[in-house]
């Protein structure tokens, strides 16, 4: 019943929602009843359209649905615009009625404007996120790195979100990018899938293909386990990368040991209890006089536990660097970081804006990325 109930208030919610749009804007817009008809149809197919992207990852594999996929995650990422710009429009038109600068002018010219603003942002973050994600080079200055791991690199790839919309060619195309980075290393670092192995196998294929001369590593974020972890895991250690589950590798250059660890997504425990997320476990029996550690870890919140389990880094992603406006100004509401290199007492975090995206094919203001992280001296 609560799962019903829930159903009914996000749908009661979002009918609202749809009919502030036509109310604000239709009766502004100046194109008759003609227009107000049509806008009020688009208003309705955008109402369908929604709940039809949010259950995307779950609709059969037809090629009909997948052509309802993508309409429906193109109209919840436009949805996402008009109705901020609308709220914000109304901000305007009553700080103007405040100030005894309204006039119908002023409502008649801004209408439009909110659209046609809402539609360019659509486009241009369509774009965005589709194109193959650019390379960010980042150095984490260490101290007392030995000569041997100065430059020592790590390529991270994070957040791709292989399903509805994101098939083999586009990870083809980051697979290749990552692999002509030449790295040490090769990180993925949670929520590579929305969806099951049976649905998407053949479109992770791709990863077989990563190589890096200490390995490429895998660890689980919170979409992996709404899509089923446990056979993920299966299937990527098939595909030869090598997933970290509250445990640690450690390799040497030139005499230097450096540690490679990585944890279980921050939420695991609510699906697996065996899951639960523990950097200290992580790097247990790990060899005295490592030069580095290094960890692993989906959520950047993971970086208290790993500042206190003696990590020199962590490599995170989650939070797509929030995508899109508004939605990089909740982020800090859940998470200690959006994007970037921060610190935590000793331990560096670095937070990557992701690979590819999640939900609507839409990336306005937070690029994606693959990131380089070299090793330097401090």
């Amino acid at each position: 019943m609560s799962a019903r109930r829930n159903l009914a208030v996000f749908l009661s919610l979002l009918v609202l929602l749809h009919a502030y749009i036509g109310l604000r804007l239709l009766p502004d817009l100046g194109v008759g009843l003609p227009g107000m008809l049509g806008g009020t149809v688009l208003l309705l197919v955008s109402t369908v359209l929604v709940p039809v992207g949010l259950l995307s990852s779950s609709l059969r594999r037809r090629r009909r649905s997948e052509r309802l996929a993508w309409a429906g995650l193109l109209a919840m990422g436009l949805f996402s615009s008009l109705i901020v710009l609308t709220f914000v429009r109304d901000l305007v038109l009553l700080a103007a009625l405040a100030t005894g600068l309204g006039s119908a002018e002023l409502d008649y010219y801004s209408a439009p404007a909110v659209p046609l603003l809402a539609l360019a942002v659509t486009l241009v973050g369509f774009f965005n996120a589709r194109r193959v994600a650019r390379v960010v080079k980042v150095d984490v200055p260490i101290d007392g790195l030995p000569a041997a791991l100065h430059g020592y690199a790590i390529a991270q790839i994070s957040d791709i979100h292989v399903g509805p919309t994101i098939k083999r060619p586009y990870l083809d195309a980051i697979v290749n990018r990552v692999n002509g980075l030449g790295a040490d290393a090769i990180a993925v670092t949670g929520d590579l899938v929305d969806g099951s192995v049976q649905r998407l196998s053949a479109h992770t294929q791709p990863l077989a293909r990563l190589a890096a001369p200490d390995g490429a590593f895998f660890v689980t974020g919170n979409h992996e386990y709404y899509s089923g972890a446990e056979e993920w895991i299966v299937e990527l250690r098939r595909l030869g990368l090598t997933v970290l589950l509250n445990e640690h590798v450690v390799r040497v250059r030139g005499g230097a040991s450096l540690m490679i660890a990585g944890v279980a997504d921050f939420s695991a425990h609510h699906f697996n209890p065996a899951h639960r997320s523990d950097p200290v476990a992580a790097a247990a029996g790990a060899p005295r006089g490592l030069a580095v550690r290094i960890l692993l870890a989906h959520q950047p919140r993971s970086a208290t536990a790993a500042s206190a389990a003696g990590f020199d880094l962590q490599l995170s992603g989650h939070t797509h660097g929030g995508q899109f406006f508004p939605w990089n100004l909740f982020v800090p509401l859940q998470q200690p970081f959006v994007a970037g290199l921060h610190r935590v007492r000793r331990l560096w975090v670095y937070t990557s804006r992701g690979t590819g995206y999640w939900g609507p094919p839409k990336r306005f203001g937070a690029p994606s990325e693959i990131t380089l992280l070299r090793l330097v001296p401090a």
